[in-house]
């Protein structure tokens, strides 16, 4: 029998990974535009979830002491690896699309979206 190599298992997550990040934020936008009828509001709001997914800190910290909790999040930003920023990227592709399937669908006629 052949041995799994741990590359294998990493590329596996890694294509998963990119896939879960797209249909969430695919979903949660979609969600959001449908409800507020803000197109690209998930596309804006998205690099800020990225800080939230990234940094350790409570959102509290950013109001009670913000120079060191935006340097701190500023470091952990540049320390992300590109399979981080691929993940992280598929996310906001996902918002993207959705905007986009949902201008689509106004366009159709379709009056819920």
């Amino acid at each position: 029998m052949k041995e799994k190599v741990k590359g294998d298992t990493s590329l596996i997550q890694l294509v998963v990974s990119i896939l879960l990040y797209f249909v969430i934020f695919f979903g949660i936008a979609f969600i959001l535009n449908m409800l507020l009828r803000r197109t690209w509001l998930m596309s804006f709001i998205y690099p800020i979830i990225v800080i939230m997914i990234i940094d350790d800190l409570s959102t509290l910290e950013y109001f009670k002491n913000p120079g060191d909790s935006f340097s701190i999040a500023f470091t952990k930003l540049t320390e992300i690896t590109p399979v981080d920023i691929t993940i992280l990227l598929s996310g906001l592709a996902g918002t993207i699309v959705s905007g986009i399937v949902i201008k689509i669908l106004r366009k159709s006629g379709y009056q819920m979206f």
